[in-house]
Protein backbone atom coordinates (compact mmCIF):
# COMPACT_ATOMS: atom_id res chain seq x y z
CA UNK A 1 0.00 0.00 0.00
CA UNK A 2 1.39 3.44 -0.66
CA UNK A 3 1.43 6.42 1.88
CA UNK A 4 -1.69 7.76 0.40
CA UNK A 5 -3.75 4.60 0.71
CA UNK A 6 -2.49 4.25 4.10
CA UNK A 7 -3.28 7.74 5.20
CA UNK A 8 -7.11 7.37 3.80
CA UNK A 9 -7.62 5.06 6.55
CA UNK A 10 -6.57 7.58 9.19
CA UNK A 11 -8.68 9.67 11.61
CA UNK A 12 -5.79 12.20 12.96
CA UNK A 13 -5.80 12.08 16.43
CA UNK A 14 -5.25 14.27 19.10
CA UNK A 15 -7.11 13.94 22.33
CA UNK A 16 -4.35 14.45 25.12
CA UNK A 17 -5.80 16.82 27.85
CA UNK A 18 -3.62 19.53 26.96
CA UNK A 19 -4.56 19.68 23.82
CA UNK A 20 -4.95 23.41 22.69
CA UNK A 21 -6.49 24.94 20.12
CA UNK A 22 -3.66 26.14 18.20
CA UNK A 23 -2.35 22.26 18.42
CA UNK A 24 -5.74 20.92 17.03
CA UNK A 25 -5.83 23.75 14.23
CA UNK A 26 -2.41 22.22 13.12
CA UNK A 27 -3.61 18.73 13.28
CA UNK A 28 -6.43 19.93 11.13
CA UNK A 29 -4.11 21.62 8.04
CA UNK A 30 -1.84 18.26 8.23
CA UNK A 31 -5.50 15.99 8.05
CA UNK A 32 -5.92 18.21 4.79
CA UNK A 33 -3.03 18.19 3.64
CA UNK A 34 -2.74 14.56 3.55
CA UNK A 35 -6.20 13.43 2.79
CA UNK A 36 -6.48 11.49 5.74
CA UNK A 37 -10.25 10.09 7.19
CA UNK A 38 -10.95 12.41 9.60
CA UNK A 39 -9.53 14.20 12.46
CA UNK A 40 -10.29 12.94 16.06
CA UNK A 41 -10.31 15.45 18.37
CA UNK A 42 -12.06 16.42 22.27
CA UNK A 43 -15.35 17.41 22.01
CA UNK A 44 -14.37 21.05 23.44
CA UNK A 45 -12.90 21.90 20.13
CA UNK A 46 -15.71 20.21 17.88
CA UNK A 47 -17.43 23.15 17.00
CA UNK A 48 -14.29 25.16 16.01
CA UNK A 49 -13.16 22.45 14.08
CA UNK A 50 -16.05 22.10 12.17
CA UNK A 51 -16.15 25.61 10.67
CA UNK A 52 -12.64 25.89 10.46
CA UNK A 53 -12.54 23.05 8.13
CA UNK A 54 -15.45 24.06 6.07
CA UNK A 55 -16.94 20.07 5.71
CA UNK A 56 -12.88 19.89 3.69
CA UNK A 57 -12.30 16.85 6.29
CA UNK A 58 -14.75 15.00 8.43
CA UNK A 59 -14.89 15.46 12.43
CA UNK A 60 -14.35 13.36 14.97
CA UNK A 61 -15.18 12.91 18.57
CA UNK A 62 -14.76 10.80 21.21
CA UNK A 63 -18.15 10.91 24.20
CA UNK A 64 -17.88 8.63 27.57
CA UNK A 65 -13.85 8.68 27.05
CA UNK A 66 -11.59 7.24 28.15
CA UNK A 67 -13.58 5.17 31.04
CA UNK A 68 -16.82 4.33 29.52
CA UNK A 69 -18.79 4.34 32.88
CA UNK A 70 -21.01 7.52 32.89
CA UNK A 71 -24.72 7.14 32.79
CA UNK A 72 -26.45 6.43 29.18
CA UNK A 73 -28.06 9.98 29.64
CA UNK A 74 -24.97 11.51 29.50
CA UNK A 75 -23.46 9.79 26.66
CA UNK A 76 -26.23 10.40 24.94
CA UNK A 77 -26.01 14.15 25.81
CA UNK A 78 -22.85 14.71 25.02
CA UNK A 79 -23.33 12.51 21.53
CA UNK A 80 -25.79 15.01 20.60
CA UNK A 81 -23.55 18.27 21.38
CA UNK A 82 -21.28 16.50 19.41
CA UNK A 83 -24.01 16.46 16.43
CA UNK A 84 -24.83 19.54 16.87
CA UNK A 85 -21.75 21.41 17.00
CA UNK A 86 -20.58 18.96 13.57
CA UNK A 87 -18.92 16.08 14.49
CA UNK A 88 -19.36 13.36 11.71
CA UNK A 89 -17.98 10.53 13.61
CA UNK A 90 -18.22 9.54 16.97
CA UNK A 91 -16.30 7.21 18.92
CA UNK A 92 -17.84 6.04 22.51
CA UNK A 93 -16.52 3.65 24.81
CA UNK A 94 -18.44 1.09 26.20
CA UNK A 95 -18.75 0.32 29.81
CA UNK A 96 -15.94 -1.86 30.66
CA UNK A 97 -17.66 -2.66 34.18
CA UNK A 98 -21.03 -4.24 32.33
CA UNK A 99 -18.85 -6.01 30.20
CA UNK A 100 -17.21 -7.89 32.89
CA UNK A 101 -20.87 -8.33 34.33
CA UNK A 102 -22.37 -9.66 31.17
CA UNK A 103 -24.73 -7.25 31.09
CA UNK A 104 -25.46 -7.85 27.65
CA UNK A 105 -28.73 -6.63 27.13
CA UNK A 106 -27.74 -3.01 29.05
CA UNK A 107 -24.31 -2.45 26.71
CA UNK A 108 -26.89 -3.15 23.40
CA UNK A 109 -29.31 -1.03 24.54
CA UNK A 110 -26.60 1.80 25.56
CA UNK A 111 -25.06 1.64 22.24
CA UNK A 112 -28.41 1.91 20.23
CA UNK A 113 -29.60 4.43 21.85
CA UNK A 114 -26.49 6.71 21.31
CA UNK A 115 -26.63 5.55 17.69
CA UNK A 116 -30.51 6.84 17.85
CA UNK A 117 -28.80 10.66 18.66
CA UNK A 118 -26.39 10.15 15.95
CA UNK A 119 -28.10 9.31 13.08
CA UNK A 120 -26.46 8.92 9.67
CA UNK A 121 -23.41 9.77 11.46
CA UNK A 122 -20.86 6.93 12.02
CA UNK A 123 -20.53 5.45 15.73
CA UNK A 124 -17.73 3.57 16.86
CA UNK A 125 -17.79 1.27 20.07
CA UNK A 126 -14.30 1.50 21.51
CA UNK A 127 -14.33 -1.43 24.13
CA UNK A 128 -10.86 -1.37 25.66
CA UNK A 129 -9.09 -4.78 24.59
CA UNK A 130 -6.46 -4.86 27.34
CA UNK A 131 -9.03 -5.15 29.63
CA UNK A 132 -10.72 -8.09 28.77
CA UNK A 133 -10.79 -11.43 28.22
CA UNK A 134 -10.99 -13.20 24.69
CA UNK A 135 -14.51 -14.61 25.61
CA UNK A 136 -15.44 -10.53 26.33
CA UNK A 137 -13.58 -9.50 23.17
CA UNK A 138 -15.77 -12.02 21.24
CA UNK A 139 -18.69 -11.35 23.15
CA UNK A 140 -18.46 -7.41 22.44
CA UNK A 141 -18.25 -8.45 18.92
CA UNK A 142 -21.24 -10.29 18.60
CA UNK A 143 -23.08 -7.42 20.76
CA UNK A 144 -21.92 -4.61 18.71
CA UNK A 145 -22.59 -6.96 15.59
CA UNK A 146 -26.06 -7.07 16.52
CA UNK A 147 -26.07 -3.60 17.25
CA UNK A 148 -26.68 -0.33 15.10
CA UNK A 149 -23.24 0.86 15.20
CA UNK A 150 -20.83 0.70 12.71
CA UNK A 151 -17.63 0.06 14.11
CA UNK A 152 -15.71 -2.02 16.55
CA UNK A 153 -12.83 0.13 17.87
CA UNK A 154 -10.21 -1.73 20.14
CA UNK A 155 -8.67 0.76 22.37
CA UNK A 156 -9.14 4.72 23.80
CA UNK A 157 -5.49 4.73 23.77
CA UNK A 158 -5.88 5.87 27.11
CA UNK A 159 -5.23 2.06 28.65
CA UNK A 160 -2.65 -0.25 29.37
CA UNK A 161 -2.09 -1.06 25.91
CA UNK A 162 -3.52 0.05 22.59
CA UNK A 163 -4.11 -2.38 19.25
CA UNK A 164 -2.26 -5.70 19.11
CA UNK A 165 -2.78 -7.80 16.02
CA UNK A 166 -3.66 -10.81 17.27
CA UNK A 167 -6.58 -8.30 18.68
CA UNK A 168 -7.45 -7.13 15.17
CA UNK A 169 -7.56 -10.35 13.84
CA UNK A 170 -9.64 -11.93 16.34
CA UNK A 171 -11.94 -9.03 16.03
CA UNK A 172 -12.11 -9.36 12.50
CA UNK A 173 -12.66 -13.47 12.52
CA UNK A 174 -16.03 -12.58 14.83
CA UNK A 175 -17.73 -9.14 13.78
CA UNK A 176 -20.23 -9.72 11.41
CA UNK A 177 -19.12 -8.79 7.56
CA UNK A 178 -20.96 -5.60 7.50
CA UNK A 179 -19.55 -4.12 10.65
CA UNK A 180 -15.90 -2.68 10.55
CA UNK A 181 -13.07 -2.25 13.22
CA UNK A 182 -10.66 0.44 14.11
CA UNK A 183 -7.63 -0.20 15.64
CA UNK A 184 -6.12 2.52 17.96
CA UNK A 185 -3.42 3.04 20.14
CA UNK A 186 0.27 2.94 19.67
CA UNK A 187 0.29 2.18 16.25
CA UNK A 188 3.93 2.91 15.43
CA UNK A 189 4.89 3.20 11.96
CA UNK A 190 3.23 2.10 8.23
CA UNK A 191 5.07 -1.04 8.53
CA UNK A 192 2.80 -1.59 11.29
CA UNK A 193 -0.11 -0.03 9.53
CA UNK A 194 -0.24 -1.47 6.71
CA UNK A 195 -0.17 -5.29 9.03
CA UNK A 196 -3.55 -3.50 10.83
CA UNK A 197 -4.83 -3.13 7.56
CA UNK A 198 -4.28 -6.38 6.13
CA UNK A 199 -5.55 -8.39 8.97
CA UNK A 200 -9.11 -6.58 8.96
CA UNK A 201 -8.46 -2.82 10.44
CA UNK A 202 -11.09 -0.44 8.66
CA UNK A 203 -9.19 2.49 10.12
CA UNK A 204 -6.64 3.47 12.28
CA UNK A 205 -6.24 6.05 15.39
CA UNK A 206 -2.97 7.55 15.65
CA UNK A 207 -0.91 10.59 14.84
CA UNK A 208 1.91 9.14 14.14
CA UNK A 209 1.41 8.60 10.39
CA UNK A 210 1.29 11.78 9.50
CA UNK A 211 4.32 12.67 11.60
CA UNK A 212 5.73 10.31 9.60
CA UNK A 213 4.60 10.97 6.22
CA UNK A 214 5.71 14.89 6.88
CA UNK A 215 9.26 13.89 7.89
CA UNK A 216 9.19 11.83 4.49
CA UNK A 217 7.49 14.79 2.54
CA UNK A 218 10.08 17.17 3.78
CA UNK A 219 12.94 14.94 2.46
CA UNK A 220 11.67 13.98 -1.35
CA UNK A 221 8.29 15.85 -1.57
CA UNK A 222 6.27 12.94 -3.25
CA UNK A 223 3.54 13.19 -0.53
Amino acid sequence: MTYKEVLSRVDHTLLRPEATWEQIGALCDDAVRFQTASVCIPPCYVKQAAEYLEGRMPVCTVIGFPNGYNETDVKMYEAAGAVGAGAGEIDMVANIGWIKAREDGRILEEINRIKAVCGERILKVIIETCLLTEEEKIRMCRIVSESRADFIKTSTGFGTAGATFEDVALLKAHMAPEKQIKAAGGISGFADAVKFLSLGADRLGTSRLVEQAKKEADLDGQI
